[in-house]
């Protein structure tokens, strides 16, 4: 036509597919790490009661999209967690990655997961995860009856169908034309 190339009406501008490039990988990314980011915030409790969004909303990534992460990531983003929490280097690292693998065997076995199953996985991952930094505190030197935490798992636990309600309609968005 008059020496204009003709756009393709199935996928668009160049500009609309870079854009929808960029969000299908870097919003799942961005949002863990907003999320990590939350532990910044200048909130004093005298327990633990705030969830560990960081986790929370990569573990709700993986268990939505188990495609887009593989446990190398979580390694990476546990090191972003640890550094940014305070947390001993190594702990998110290796509690989030031993969670993939987790998650990576339930996938191999299991036929199929409903919201149900997902919820139950995540409540297991989120009491193993808190139990495994208060032993890795118990380790360094704290001295923290584990009867405290209960608050903070069972907030967590709750808090998991808020948070994969937000990273579904940011998944949404993200595959969204």
């Amino acid at each position: 036509m008059r020496g204009i190339p003709e756009m393709n009406r199935i996928a668009g501008s160049e500009a609309e597919v870079a854009v929808f490039d960029l969000r299908r990988r870097y919003v799942p990314l961005l949002s863990t790490l907003a999320a990590i980011l939350l532990a910044l915030l200048p909130i004093v409790a005298a327990t633990p009661l705030l969830p560990d969004f960081g986790f929370l909303v990569i573990l709700t990534w993986r268990l939505l999209r188990p495609e887009i992460w593989t446990p190398r990531m979580a390694l990476g983003l546990g090191l972003v967690a640890d550094l940014v929490g305070g947390q001993p280097i190594g702990q998110s690292m290796l509690l989030w990655t031993a969670a993939f693998l987790v998650l990576d065997l339930i996938d191999t076995r299991l036929g199929f997961r409903d919201y149900m199953m997902d919820w139950l996985v995540a409540s297991g991952l989120i009491l193993v995860h808190t139990l495994g930094g208060w032993y890795i505190g118990l380790l360094m030197g704290a001295d923290v009856a584990f009867s405290i935490l209960w608050p903070q798992i069972v907030l967590t636990i709750l808090a998991y169908p808020i948070a994969a309600r937000i990273v579904l309609t940011l998944d949404r968005w993200r595959l969204m034309r």
